[in-house]
């Protein structure tokens, strides 16, 4: 099922997409147990709003080995976890502002997971039951920053660089997923999560060994091979098989 956030008419809603139409739900999914209502809206005359506002926005690291072939960085043993801030986040149809034009600015098309309950101490068998769904996010980030740091919450943080959306599935296979960035409309990133380095029951586990994760937290799960650069008058379109494609255009600030 497909769940989106989603403004009309200054009011915000809730609602499930079924092809071109949405049907509205009587709350928030995320915190709640929610019924279809009969009000419908079509899916081209609403603002698509991203489909959570995350407390946590975590993101792992270097989690396809052929990524990490191209950074010249080892594979980690473990998940490389680090935190971007939530007021990154901006929705599907939205600008990615760039503020550093002499600074390269890349793109990382990536499978999101978005939590559904309380999460700390997770056994991998029960891992997937925590989840509420799956999203498609870009987790841009400023290279400069991330050498000159060595580490990256700057380099990741600035406002409009974690894209997120447009829906969240709830039914999803996210180990054996298709993931995909066209920029300009040509192929840039093309895998598949089943490269995923640590799957996605690990990534779970590894995590809240450290920390609780909350319901509407996100977790980036890292990004495969082909990342470069954005400029402005760009159009960059991340995509997941099975979610849809989230689409965003690239201004100087």
């Amino acid at each position: 099922m497909k769940y989106i956030r989603f403004r009309k008419d200054d009011e915000i809603y809730y609602g499930v997409v079924k092809g071109n139409s949405i049907t509205q739900l009587d709350g928030d999914y995320i915190t709640g147990e929610t019924r279809p209502l009969s009000t419908e809206f079509a899916l081209d005359e609403v603002e698509v709003l991203t489909p959570v506002e995350p407390g946590q926005v975590l993101c792992i690291g270097l989690n396809y080995e052929a990524h990490a072939e191209e950074t010249g960085k080892p594979i980690p043993e473990e998940p490389m976890m680090f935190m971007a801030s939530p007021s990154a986040v901006v929705a599907h149809d939205t600008e990615i502002v760039l503020p550093n034009l002499e600074h390269r600015i890349d793109y990382e098309a990536e499978l999101v997971i978005v939590i559904g309950k309380e999460a700390k101490d997770v056994k991998r068998e029960e891992a997937l039951s925590y989840i509420f769904g799956y999203t498609v996010g870009n987790d841009v980030s400023n290279r400069h920053l991330q050498k000159k740091d060595g580490q990256y919450t700057r380099a990741k943080s600035f406002s409009t660089f974690k894209p997120l959306g447009p829906v969240i599935e709830t039914e999803l296979e996210p180990n054996r997923a298709p993931i995909k960035l066209t920029l300009n409309g040509e192929v840039k990133q093309e895998s598949n999560t089943n490269d995923l380095i640590h799957d996605i029951e690990q990534l779970i586990v590894k995590i809240t060994e450290v920390m609780t994760l909350q319901p509407g937290d996100v977790i980036y799960t890292g990004t495969p091979s082909g990342v470069g650069p954005l400029s402005p008058g760009d159009v960059v379109e991340a995509e997941v098989g099975g979610i849809g494609v989230l689409r965003n255009q690239v201004r100087e600030k």
